[in-house]
């Protein structure tokens, strides 16, 4: 009897250890990322999946003069539970004279079922009431990331950001590579400033061992823009 229950005893360690585990823990995750380029607008996405079900996710969407934002999402069980948004906007319609980009910010928690439980707007440092179209809209947005991310990474494409300088493309994380091979047909006025100038790059691509190849150019520009971190605003306890 003594022995069994020293048996038993092991065996509740072992699985107490295993569960404990960093390794099987950090299984439990994966991260993936992707984008798009639509018109003036260019946005980069971040996704972290638990268990196969959305957990956090990010975006960062520019539009030239038309102001840009960065989003942070996080799920509860593939729920949908909170978002923080900020960014800047145009302070009146397009088409408006002396029209200034203002600051904004967005912060909605929700229920279990997807009500907005918590909202706050807050428009160049007023409040403001937020509208249930709106409230929809970046649920729906939120929902739009998770799928083109997942499309994205069924065709094994990810957002890679770097800097090539005619011969070498650095990636942000510092690895190297000695080609970028484009499956798309560029401007010659892309080309020639790929050929000429130091550039930092995003794409949505697929890395070899030697080689990118680009599924889609993101963004060009001069190499001392800045690597786009993956935004964070909600804060975790």
């Amino acid at each position: 009897m003594k022995r069994l229950l020293l048996i038993s005893a092991l065996l509740a360690a072992i699985a107490g250890c295993s569960s404990s585990d960093p390794i099987a823990s950090a299984s439990q995750y994966s991260n993936l990322s992707g984008g798009q380029s639509a018109g003036d607008s260019t946005s980069f996405y971040w996704l972290t999946k638990k268990l196969g079900k959305p957990h956090t996710a990010a975006d960062f969407v520019t539009s030239g003069d038309y102001g840009s934002y960065s989003t942070d999402y996080r799920w509860d069980d593939g729920v949908l539970r909170e978002l923080v948004r900020q960014g800047f906007r145009l302070q009146s319609p397009v088409g408006s004279e002396n029209n200034p980009l203002i600051p904004y910010r967005v912060h909605i928690r929700f229920s279990a079922s997807g009500e907005a439980v918590y909202q706050q707007y807050r428009l160049d440092g007023k409040v403001r009431p937020l509208s249930t179209n709106n409230i929809t809209r970046y649920q729906q947005e939120a929902l739009s990331l998770y799928d083109i991310v997942n499309d994205q990474h069924d065709d094994n494409l990810e957002l890679i950001q770097g800097y090539w300088d005619g011969e070498t493309f650095e990636t942000c994380n510092g690895r190297e590579f000695q080609q970028l091979e484009f499956n798309q047909t560029l401007p010659s006025f892309v080309v020639n400033r790929l050929s000429s100038v130091d550039n930092y790059v995003a794409l949505l691509g697929t890395k070899e061992a030697k080689k990118v190849s680009v599924s889609e150019l993101l963004m060009l520009s001069d190499d001392n823009y800045d690597c786009v971190k993956r935004p964070s605003w909600i804060e975790t306890e």
